[in-house]
């Protein structure tokens, strides 16, 4: 007989990992997600990525969507009903409580080599500090934030020009292929308590995060990596600046200073570095040709941009 699962997860990383485990032989009993929010300028009631998966798969897994399950005895007694043999849980974006975590043995598909980066933004916090690699760590879940004992690990090396989707698309599937992994080995797998002592933690990213300034080409390229998706990088002027590459770590310049205007890029020096730009987006405006922006606002070289 099949193990039953019960998934817990809300953006496209977990959906993925719920696909990978609706085409293995375990058996997909429920799915818990965040509810539906407003979203974009019309505020249109949106449903998580995962949920709008089930519904054009026309999939007949029941969805459960509670604003929150810590005292939520209605959510505890639908779980328990379920006779879950195993929860699976992959950015879900709530915290599991004691009485659901005793029904069945949570496992947490975390993307990052745990300990380090616990909390809500790894991926983003591995590029921001320049790691070499990152991963995939699948835990058996307690009370406390991703502090769970370890079952296994992904690894996945960073390149140099790796942005924050390509990341999380890769460790997708390497936490798809984790989840599956575990679950076949769940019997004979040793958990490892983690190392109290390399623990980080990484917290939720704001839109003020975004704001850049040009003192160090390295860092602002980091930041962009880190936040392309969201939400993206910004001068305090509110000029976006898009499609950005590492142009040189060493030069001095003066903050902002046109170098050079290419046929498809600007140069722009930092205090440190530089930083080759091909896309610009003023405040309310749509995103631009750097070329065509620079010309519009009839800077030439040795301008700064602000």
């Amino acid at each position: 007989m099949s193990k039953r699962i019960l998934f817990m997860g809300t953006p496209d990383y977990a959906t993925v990992i719920f696909k990978k485990i609706l085409n293995s032989k375990y058996e997909i009993i429920g799915l818990f997600t965040q509810p539906d929010k407003p979203v974009g300028r019309k505020q249109l009631l949106t449903p998580p990525h995962i949920k709008q998966y089930c519904l054009d798969e026309n999939l007949n897994i029941p969805i459960f969507q509670p604003l929150k399950l810590r005292n939520n005895e209605e959510a505890t007694k639908q779980i328990e009903e379920l006779k879950p043999d195993f929860i699976i849980v992959a950015a879900y974006g709530q915290i599991l409580p004691k009485e659901i975590l005793n029904i069945a043995p949570c496992i947490n598909l975390h993307a990052s080599l745990l300990p380090k980066y616990r909390g809500a933004s790894p991926i983003q916090e591995s590029l921001l500090n320049d790691d070499k690699f990152t991963g995939v760590t699948s835990m058996l879940m307690e009370e406390g934030l991703d502090s769970g004992d370890i079952l296994g690990l992904q690894y996945l090396k960073i390149t140099p020009t790796i942005e924050v989707t390509e990341a999380f698309d890769k460790l997708s599937q390497l936490a798809a292929k984790l989840t599956i992994t575990t679950l076949d080995n769940y019997e004979n797998i040793q958990p490892q308590k983690q190392n109290e002592a390399e623990v980080s933690f990484c917290r939720k990213i704001k839109k003020e995060d975004g704001l850049v300034d040009f003192s160090n080409a390295k860092k602002l390229y980091q930041k962009y990596k880190a936040y392309s998706f969201w939400p993206g990088v910004f001068l305090e002027s509110e000029l976006k600046l898009k499609d950005i590459e590492l142009n040189e770590e060493i030069s001095i310049n003066n903050q902002g200073q046109i170098l050079e205007i290419n046929n498809d890029s600007v140069i722009i020096g930092c205090e440190k570095g530089s930083l080759k730009i091909k896309t610009l987006q003023a405040p309310s405006k749509k995103a631009m040709n750097a070329i065509d922006y620079i010309r519009g606002q009839r800077l030439e070289i040795n301008s700064i941009l602000i």
